[in-house]
């Protein structure tokens, strides 16, 4: 999960315009307009667990439960894009959470991918301050990626094998960048790794907690990490080691 920038363009307006004519007729939210603004938004993906693979379909999202409240129901600021694997995990619990549009996640929390091999579990996520909306969304996020119930449980799998694979991919580019002299393929390298730490692309938080978690083989990289306090979370790591 990492920040979006929910910016006024004419896809955004056209959904607002959309939600407008639906609350007069208590209608749905999911209209065209809005599935297309909600796309353009959040870059394809599930604003929860950044996947884009349409694991499970896309549905709107609320981040704040609406429970027949017709102003949250229908009010743009509170409609997110969720895969329905996460969609139906968060339901109306885990409340509050962050606010992917309004706060880098990433720097809220960190997010680890380990060794499947020599780990039981592959993903360990740390609060990186004691607020309830930080800890609630560890939560949801252990609950998507690991799932309670059989079925949650198998899409969880498949979200996870993805992530496993774009994670190694991820890190054959670095360490290829890292072995690299200085040239046109080295350049080319950059910018694709460049690409891999934006909003846009799938699992973004693992990956630029890869370059978090080797600053010092990867600290170079370092300013790639548009949204990411280094000083915040070095403050962090500073006080873990004292």
């Amino acid at each position: 999960m990492v920040r979006f920038d929910r910016l006024d363009t004419e896809k955004a307006r056209s959904a607002v315009r959309s939600l407008e004519r639906e609350q007069k007729r208590n209608g749905d939210c999911n209209t065209p307009e809005v599935m297309s603004a909600l796309q353009e938004m959040f870059h394809g993906k599930c604003y929860i667990c950044e996947n884009k693979k349409r694991i499970t379909s896309f549905q709107v999202e609320h981040l704040k439960p609406h429970q027949g409240n017709m102003a949250d129901k229908y009010s743009w600021d509170n409609i997110f894009l969720s895969c329905s694997h996460c969609n139906n995990t968060k339901g109306n619990r885990y409340v509050p959470i962050l606010d992917c549009t309004h706060v880098d996640v990433d720097q809220r929390i960190s997010f680890h991918f380990l060794n499947p091999l020599q780990n039981e579990r592959e993903i360990m996520l740390e609060a990186l301050d004691d607020t309830v909306e930080t800890r609630n969304t560890c939560s949801l996020l252990m609950n998507v990626y690991y799932g309670k119930t059989p079925q949650k449980e198998m899409e969880s799998r498949l979200i996870r094998c993805e992530l496993r694979r774009q994670i190694m991919e991820f890190m054959a580019y670095v360490r290829e960048y890292l072995d690299t002299e200085e040239g046109e393929d080295k350049r080319d390298l950059l910018c694709k790794i460049k690409q891999e730490l934006s909003n846009r692309s799938e699992y973004t938080a693992f990956k630029r907690w890869v370059i978090l978690d080797n600053l010092d083989m990867c600290g170079e990289l370092a300013p790639l990490l548009r949204s990411i306090t280094l000083n915040q979370v070095m403050g962090h790591a500073n006080e873990e080691n004292k």
